[in-house]
């Protein structure tokens, strides 16, 4: 059977009995504990920020007896002050206990709104003499209190990783929750956990036990099947079994039990930062912002592309020069290997990289494409390819023969971040969605050389090139730049 929702199955996979499936019987929810722990934290954080602050006044300031004593109660107050701040900012919510980028805005918010309320008031009644103590109080709490949750929660990860991480439930088909799973295990900022899954269609029954969550039950008896499993959470994907009454009738149950419904949109692949809410009437809907490929960002970020390669090329010539030495050295045939490839809206070029393999290697090719380890796509892809070069196979691994692209980047048909630059042949075989890829420049890294390169499966590629097509921004290109150091350095999927 598909709907498994009795005790003692759900005994058996999640460890629940009839004791825990009251919620008030369950276990302590990760946001409960995670915002006791953070409190802790900002307190701590805020009494060293006050005493650092009280040790380094200057003594030789005259202060009035009135000032002294306010100050000194002020500094007293300043961890009871600093916790009502981050409170009235959100940032004991519990989606932000675990999340280092909104926690960083959080902090740096409520340090801002802190700054200017007070400085504020001080003006008003002119007490300047607190003034140093604002200024440079406030942005010292800020500072300690982002280092020491950083701190807290590699040591609480560390210790016990499992008891801060939100048990969620999923809901839905079962080909849709394999999309969701598969989005959620890529996911890098959050602190969800999927225990569990709930599947609304019976005829899906094969689909679902490909799932890598066990299946606890159907759209019946959604709460009390995240109750038993222990669920902090419950993730609904789009599902036309539960419209409107349905899902506002489960969502009043889940509250009442004390465990957030979240609502996974139909959309994938498309940033936070392109998404906001639009009142229609009493409607809530969903926009999301359109891809940029013109304006004056992508003339920004072709004349940074062009002042980056210049910079590149200025430091790394000793380097290449070498290279190009080692290579001719080495194996026959010249250093420089140029090949046609495709670039924005389809316009071929030139592309220039140092020669990694054997000059007969577009030959042999032949006779190697039944070994080919890439046969869910159109690249060719072998670990162990007897073409490549001793000192080929070095430079594959740390992607320095991919350093005369600079040259490309330079002259306008490539960038320094994009999508690989493919082969007129793998182009021909496009369809419509794969050809999207090509509305921006090919890129020397990319979203598909971070995050495995050659590792990655054909589908996988495809996706990432088009996520960063639809969701580019200054922000992500300086994320991937960053990143690849640490791909490079690691060398993973590089053959």
């Amino acid at each position: 059977m598909l709907v498994k929702t009795d005790v003692v199955v759900l005994e058996a996979v999640t460890g629940a009995t009839d004791a825990n499936v009251t919620a008030g019987s369950r276990r302590p929810r990760i946001g409960d504990r995670g915002r006791f722990n953070l409190v802790i934290v900002d307190i701590l954080a805020a009494s060293m920020a006050a005493i650092v602050i009280y040790a380094v006044r200057q003594e030789g300031i005259a202060i009035a007896r009135n000032s002294s004593i306010i100050r000194n109660v002020l500094t007293v107050a300043m961890p009871l002050v600093w916790v009502v701040a981050l409170a009235l900012h959100r940032a004991y919510d519990r989606w932000s206990v675990h999340s280092v980028a909104k926690m960083w805005r959080l902090v740096v918010q409520a340090a801002l709104t802190l700054i200017g309320a007070m400085s504020a008031v001080c003006l008003a009644l002119r007490y300047t003499t607190l003034l140093d103590l604002i200024l440079v109080g406030i942005p010292l709490m800020a500072a300690l209190t982002v280092l020491m949750r950083l701190a807290a929660a590699w040591w609480l990860r560390r210790r016990d990783a499992d008891t801060y991480l939100r048990r969620t439930l999923v809901v839905g088909h079962a080909a849709q929750l394999d999309g969701l799973l598969a989005t959620l295990s890529r996911g890098r900022d959050h602190n969800v956990r999927v225990v569990a899954a709930c599947v609304a269609d019976r005829a899906g029954e094969h689909q679902a036990v490909a799932l890598t969550v066990p299946v606890l039950g159907d759209l019946n008896g959604i709460c009390s099947t995240a109750l038993a499993a222990g669920c902090d959470c419950v993730i609904v994907a789009p599902c036309p079994e539960l419209d409107a009454p349905r899902l506002r009738q489960i969502g009043w149950a889940l509250h009442d039990a004390g465990v957030e419904l979240l609502v996974a949109p139909a959309l994938s692949d498309v940033a936070k930062e392109r998404i906001a809410v639009r009142p229609a009437g009493e409607l809530p809907l969903l926009h999301v912002r359109a891809p940029v490929f013109n304006g004056p960002q992508r003339v920004l970020k072709g004349l940074l592309d062009r002042v980056g390669a210049f910079a590149l090329l200025l430091c790394l010539w000793p380097a290449m020069l070498v290279i190009a030495v080692l290579i001719r050295a080495t194996s026959n045939g010249a250093a420089l290997f140029r090949q046609r490839r495709v670039g924005r809206d389809g316009r071929e070029f030139t592309l220039y990289k140092f020669r990694t393999m054997s000059v007969d290697a577009e030959t042999r090719l032949g006779g190697l494409l039944s070994r080919n380890e890439r046969a869910d796509g159109l690249l060719f892809k072998m670990r162990a390819d007897p073409r490549i070069t001793r000192v080929g196979r070095f430079l594959r691994k740390y992607s320095l023969d991919e350093l005369p692209q600079l040259i490309n980047v330079l002259t306008g048909d490539m960038s320094l971040v994009g999508p690989r630059p493919p082969l007129p042949h793998e182009v021909a075989r496009y369809d419509d969605t794969v050809w999207r890829r090509m509305r921006v420049k090919p890129g020397l890294t990319g979203l598909w050389q971070v995050s495995g390169r050659s590792e990655l499966s054909w589908a996988d590629s495809v996706r990432l090139d088009l996520s960063y097509v639809d969701n580019w921004s200054p922000a992500l290109d300086a994320r991937i730049l960053l990143r690849t150091v640490s791909a490079v350095l690691k060398g993973t999927g590089a053959y």
